[in-house]
């Protein structure tokens, strides 16, 4: 008889502020993946565990944030969490860069099967530093991830992750840079808070996770989305869950302003285009990689034709973005 396999706790790096939390994550069996696979058939073995994945379903978690604070939260029928909440100041629990450390465990340790990490599971959440003058809210396929390839869906990105380790995977030229001078901003110390905001699936946040430490991106929140149903239909007028995501983090920090970061290629020029029209305030400007597609980079150019209110900039290279950053006095 086989034996089952041990239990785990995905908990995905988030962001909140010293009185209120936005935590994620999933339940999930562990399947062992190795994120440094190189042999083409282990890779695809580890892309079926992503996406056929074995969620522990209607389980209570707790976790301890900080020093003190113990919630509880129960995983839905796919095994995710959400825990959006006031809690008390977490002020003392910050480090310098904003990070607030937490511990996740399943409560019941009866039910018979193991759990990796003594069922101490790792977490940790991000508050903007007191020091920083904006925030950055990056796209990452097509913006730092280099997929080589056009599509009109985002199907791209999980090709690539059959057949490509996350490690062997590039960031395009100069990105990393780039996101460090904001990160650090004009006095080198800002600590700008960076949250990357995808149209990937969920399944992907552990891939995605190693390639931006791999690549020596800033550690920023990664936000990602629930996998479509098959056939599932959009509700008409119904906004993207990419853009909701982004209206959340205005929301949660009002008095911040937000640099917007994707590519040209899909759903990025309009989303962003919306959001600073109609925050015009708060939206400090908008870079959008180029892509490759002639008839697609037309359009994006188009629907900015007429915008005056935010600096826009459609990026071939990193160098042209770092320079009209430092022009517009984010970075020095």
């Amino acid at each position: 008889m086989f034996s089952k396999d041990p239990l785990q706790i995905i908990a995905f790096q988030t962001y909140g502020t010293t009185h209120s939390i936005y935590l994620r994550g999933r339940a999930l069996e562990d399947e062992n993946i190795n994120l440094e696979q190189k042999s083409v058939f282990k890779l695809i073995v580890n892309a079926w565990k992503r996406f056929e994945s074995d969620e522990i379903k209607h389980t209570t978690l707790t976790v301890n944030i900080g020093n003190h604070t113990v919630l509880k939260t129960e995983t839905d029928n796919n095994g995710y969490f959400l825990i959006d909440a006031p809690i008390d100041d977490l002020s003392n629990d910050m480090n310098s860069e904003g990070w607030i450390n937490m511990q996740w465990s399943f409560k019941d340790e009866t039910s018979g099967r193991t759990f990796q990490s003594n069922n101490l599971f790792k977490g940790e959440m991000l508050v903007p530093s007191p020091h920083c003058k904006f925030g950055v809210i990056s796209d990452i396929d097509d913006t730092i991830l280099h997929t080589g390839l056009v599509s009109t869906l985002k199907w791209r990105v999980i090709y690539n992750t059959i057949f490509k380790s996350a490690g062997k995977r590039s960031a395009l030229e100069g990105a990393p840079e780039f996101y460090h001078l904001l990160h650090k901003g004009v006095s080198k110390q800002e600590a700008n808070p960076i949250f990357y905001v995808s149209h990937s699936p969920w399944n992907l946040y552990r891939y995605l996770e190693y390639f931006l430490k791999q690549n020596n991106f800033p550690k920023g929140p990664i936000i990602l989305r629930n996998f479509p149903k098959p056939f599932q239909k959009k509700i008409e007028g119904e906004k993207p869950q990419k853009q909701k995501e982004i209206l959340n983090l205005l929301k949660t920090y009002p008095k911040l302003g937000f640099i917007l970061i994707g590519d040209s290629g899909e759903h990025d020029p309009a989303i962003y285009l919306e959001i600073a029209e109609q925050h015009p305030d708060r939206i400090l400007a908008i870079y959008l990689r180029s892509v490759s597609d002639k008839k697609k980079m037309l359009r994006a150019k188009h629907l900015y034709a007429s915008h005056r209110t935010t600096p826009v900039l459609f990026v071939t290279h990193s160098k042209e973005a770092i320079a009209h950053a430092k022009a517009h006095g984010f970075i020095s």
